[in-house]
C-alpha cells in the first residue's frame, strides 16, 4: 500500500499506527518501528480493513435502526431487525476483536507504545469500550429485536409488542459509532502530548 494512501486512511481507522510527518526542511520524519518492515505493512493493512469495516458496519446498523424505528411498515420492521441480526453475528466479533488486537501490536511495534502518549491512551480505552459494548450489549440488543418479530411473523407493527426495543437498535449502535468518531479526532489532533517519564 502507498505511504501517501495509507497516511489518509489511518486517521478513518482508528488505530495507533505513527504515520510520517512533514518537517521544515521538507523531508519526512518517520516514527521507529520496532516490527518487521514487512511485518509492520501487514498488520497496518489489516487495521486499515478492520477498523474502516467496524466503522460501516455501525453505520449500517445505525441505518437500518433508524429505519425500523421511524416506519410503520411491519415487513420493514422485520426486514431490518433480521438483517441487523445477521449482520451482528457474522461481523462484529471478528472486526471488532481485530481491531482491537491489531491496533495494540502496531502501538508496541512502534515508537509510540501504548501508554506513552495521552491520546494513544485515550483512544485504546476507548477502542476497548466500544468492542466490549459490540460484543455484549449490542448482540444481545439484536438477539432481542430478532426474537420479537420472529414471535410476530403477521400482523402490525402495534402487534409486536416492541417497547423500548426500537430505542435500543439506534441508541446502542449510536453509542459505538460515536466511540470511534472520538478516536477518529483523537487521531487526527492528537491532544494532550507524551506522559510524563518518570526518573526514579
Amino acid at each position: 500500500m502507498p505511504d501517501d494512501l495509507i497516511e489518509v486512511l489511518m486517521p478513518l481507522s482508528a488505530g495507533w499506527w505513527p504515520v510520517t510527518t512533514p518537517v521544515g526542511d521538507g523531508t519526512r520524519r518517520h516514527s521507529g518501528h520496532r516490527l518487521p518492515h514487512r511485518v509492520h505493512k501487514g498488520v497496518v493493512v489489516v487495521h486499515v480493513v478492520v477498523s474502516v469495516s467496524w466503522l460501516a458496519l455501525m453505520l449500517c446498523l445505525l441505518t437500518l435502526g433508524a429505519t425500523a424505528l421511524v416506519t410503520d411498515d411491519a415487513d420493514t420492521v422485520r426486514t431490518a431487525y433480521r438483517a441487523m441480526e445477521m449482520l451482528g453475528d457474522v461481523l462484529i466479533l471478528p472486526l471488532s476483536l481485530l481491531t482491537l488486537v491489531s491496533g495494540v501490536v502496531l502501538a508496541f511495534g512502534t515508537s509510540w507504545g501504548l501508554f506513552r502518549y495521552y491520546w494513544v491512551s485515550a483512544k485504546f480505552w476507548l477502542t476497548l469500550a466500544a468492542t466490549a459494548a459490540s460484543i455484549f450489549a449490542l448482540t444481545a440488543r439484536l438477539h432481542d429485536a430478532a426474537a420479537v418479530v420472529a414471535r410476530h411473523p403477521v400482523g402490525p407493527v402495534s402487534a409486536m409488542d416492541l417497547g423500548f426495543v426500537r430505542y435500543n437498535m439506534v441508541i446502542v449502535p449510536a453509542v459505538a459509532f460515536l466511540l470511534y468518531l472520538a478516536n477518529v479526532i483523537l487521531s487526527v489532533y492528537k491532544p494532550w502530548g507524551r506522559r510524563p517519564v518518570s526518573r526514579d
